[in-house]
């Protein structure tokens, strides 16, 4: 069986081995705005299906084999009060988030979509994270590391943002970016059946 992530996350790749050693890695570009008034929990799944259509697309359009593959696409959003938090899109946006971030319970969701033969399978899960208040210069400090740049809600609970943290409710792996957990659940749907 052909196994295909439309991810390049090193994060996402690390954990779906853990179910497979041998996958693909095989990205298109796609619009990570989510559509207006959709809560970020249903939203997440939408993206990451949106992901995997992209792929699946392209593959077809090449003409591509893909009756005994499947394109497992994910995509990871923070929530603070109702707001999605991506990705930042300046240091200075880093520390914004940062700063909304200090002293808070937030929600981590990320959205799973697994296809098989032209059928999406999509769920999210929710995992809450609570950070202790941050001193400005911690923020600024972790910042100029360059890793918040291309994480979620501007840290990587893996590695420096983990110091943040005083509780998790729920899968680490979900805050992380793709959760094993349910990952294996929808693919198990998208091979013996079972509603979409």
């Amino acid at each position: 069986m052909r196994i295909i992530l439309a991810s390049k996350s090193p994060r996402r790749k690390e954990l779906l081995g853990r179910l497979y050693s041998d996958f693909e890695i095989i990205t298109k570009e796609t619009d990570e705005t989510l559509p207006e008034g959709v809560h970020p929990r249903e939203g997440v799944a939408i993206l990451a299906e949106r992901k995997g259509k992209a792929v699946f697309s392209e593959l077809c359009s090449r003409g591509e084999d893909l009756s005994d593959a499947l394109i497992i696409s994910s995509d990871t959003l923070v929530e603070l009060f109702g707001e999605a938090l991506g990705k930042p899109s300046s240091a200075e946006d880093a520390c914004r988030m940062l700063k909304e971030l200090s002293g808070k319970a937030h929600n981590v969701h990320t959205g799973i979509s697994v296809c098989r033969g032209g059928r999406f399978f999509s769920a999210t899960d929710s995992t809450e994270v609570v950070f202790r208040e941050l001193m400005d210069e911690e923020i600024e400090g972790y910042v100029r590391s360059g890793e918040p740049m291309d994480k979620a809600g501007s840290y990587a609970i893996q590695g420096g943002g983990g110091k943040f943290v005083t509780e998790i409710n729920g899968d680490f792996d979900t805050v992380v970016g793709l959760s094993v957990r349910l990952l294996s659940e929808l693919i198990e749907k998208a091979l013996f059946g079972g509603a979409e």
